[in-house]
């Protein structure tokens, strides 16, 4: 009996950092000893995997067993060290060859039967355990889907402890352990995820009787841009902000790992979709918290609705009901792309660049007022609703849009202009690439990005375009940062118009479409 060594990793956040599991077979007092800074479900691993060993036909070690997880400042949360832990005990005790364990990575949970039962945050563990220089990595069955999407290492899918113990001996013909490898026999990728789903799928014809909210919506497809709609219930905005995404171009490769990670890690990532190739749509009620939203917990960290939105779209109904704490903590993620949370153990940031769309009734009652039957609300009850969404938060709002109820005639006449979302779509995809040939050499995707400095420099328009921004930024109709916000949107509109810079008809166009007077 020996010293054993295997390694695994541990996630804070959605970063994985390397952890060393030794194991250590001497004399003493029977019994288990877990040390390396462990939370409550990993501290309850010693129960686990006592019982998956019985059960798995392996003899117990009658002896004092230590078990170190290096390095032991590094803060270790989760069931994801189990299979780790087993194998690393099983090659101190001569079960196993303590070589074969050396180099591979092992990653699951650990069922007192022996199951390997699957993980959260594989995706993000199997790229940091790559990073690290692994080349085999060891994961449960229902998980090797998601671990496979990585590339230049092999996927061992293990079902249970037995199965894992016989093939680490070399007893299991090799035919019954299909490795899964992250490049193909082609030098390809594993397929992706359907770009959309074969379900019902929101189309932007289905909305009539809007055609600026429908002109809005491409705008801001285009550009990466937020927007705020303000109207009566029953003027569709909600179906204008779920068909966002359909407006939206697939997730690049990068992106599409970046945020299949973020939802491994919060458990959310369906089992039938390893990699989410498309921007994901997230809409929280409007009773969530902070924590829901922005991300945190007590315990473990999790990303909040904010970051499983990232590159993707966040929709919040009836705004104004959100509480105020939840509404202004959105204006950090909204400036900085990314959510800090501080505790007292250290930091962690999870990313957050998504587009928010804000929804919001005239008044509290939201009864359709007409001349016959007005709104009883007052105008001070009106104020105190709306002014729930404070000036900073609209001020980082890009585009403004007022819908009011369309007539029979308005919707029938619409009907005749009214396009699908695969026409837009095309429209808002050459737009982009429009913005990604000039920003090739930048670090930015489109121009929403765009940093203030640039935007004043290399960036600035004309100064025939820029005079009506200037005029509104003396008169205080126009912050700093909206005069930052209108230019990004008139590059934004010249983009759509298939003009190399803006000019005073876009910027002019841009200041409407923030001020909401367009």
């Amino acid at each position: 009996m020996t010293v054993a060594r295997t390694r695994c990793i541990a996630l804070v956040g959605v970063t994985g950092h390397l952890v060393e599991v030794e194991a250590d077979i001497g004399a003493g007092m029977a019994g288990l000893h877990l040390i390396g800074m462990l939370d409550t479900a990993l501290s309850e691993a010693r129960d686990r995997v006592r019982s998956a060993l019985v059960n798995s036909r392996c003899a117990w070690p009658d002896t004092r067993i230590t078990v170190s997880l290096f390095p032991a400042s590094l803060p270790k949360r989760g069931s994801m060290f189990d299979v780790a832990i087993a194998v690393a005990l099983l090659a101190a005790a001569g079960v196993v060859p303590v070589t074969k364990v050396a180099e591979p990575f092992f990653l699951g949970e650990l069922g007192l039967d022996g199951t390997i039962r699957p993980v959260r945050g594989v995706l993000p563990a199997v790229l940091a355990a790559v990073a690290a220089g692994a080349r085999t990595v060891v994961v449960p069955v229902r998980n090797a889907a998601e671990a496979a999407l990585v590339p230049d290492v092999t996927v061992v899918p293990v079902a249970s402890l037995s199965r894992l113990t016989s093939w680490l001996r070399g007893d299991a013909p090799a035919a019954e352990w299909p490795a899964l490898a992250g490049e193909s026999a082609s030098g390809g990728r594993p397929p992706l995820s359907p770009a959309r789903s074969a379900g019902v799928v929101p189309d932007l014809g289905d909305v009539a009787g809007q055609p600026l909210a429908r002109r809005a919506l491409e705008v801001c497809a285009a550009g990466g841009h937020n927007l705020w709609m303000l109207g009566p219930p029953g003027t569709g905005k909600t179906m204008l902000a779920e068909r966002l995404p359909t407006l939206l171009p697939d997730l690049e490769p990068d992106q599409a790992l970046e945020v299949t990670a973020i939802h491994s890690v919060a458990g959310a990532l369906p089992g039938d979709r390893p990699l989410l190739s498309c921007p994901p749509f997230v809409a929280p009620h409007h009773t969530a918290t902070v924590a829901s939203v922005i991300g945190g917990g007590s315990g473990a960290i999790r990303p909040g609705a904010v970051s499983l939105a990232h590159r993707g779209v966040l929709f919040l109904d009836e705004a104004p009901e959100f509480p105020m704490t939840v509404l202004d903590a959105l204006r950090q993620p909204l400036e900085s792309g990314q959510v800090v949370i501080s505790r007292a153990l250290g930091s962690i940031t999870f990313p957050a660049r998504f587009m928010l769309v804000l929804a919001a009734n005239r008044c509290p009652c939201a009864r359709p007022a007409t001349p016959d039957d007005p709104c009883g609300c007052s105008p001070a009850a009106r104020r105190r609703y709306l002014s729930r969404l404070s000036g900073p938060l609209l001020d980082r709002v890009d585009v403004k849009v007022t819908l009011y109820r369309s007539t029979r005639r308005e919707l029938l006449a619409d009907r005749r202009f009214i396009e699908p979302s695969r026409v837009v779509a095309e429209r808002v995809l050459l737009a982009r690439e429009r913005a990604a040939k000039r920003f090739a050499h930048t670090p930015w995707r489109c121009n929403a990005e765009i940093p203030t400095g640039a935007l004043h420099g290399e960036y600035r328009p004309a100064r025939s375009a820029m005079s009506p921004l200037l005029r509104h930024l003396d008169t205080g109709r126009l912050s700093a940062r909206g005069l930052d916000r209108v230019l990004r949107l008139a590059w934004t509109l010249a983009d759509l118009g298939g003009k190399d810079r803006p000019e005073i008809q876009e910027t002019t166009s841009a200041l409407g479409l923030w001020l909401g007077e367009d």
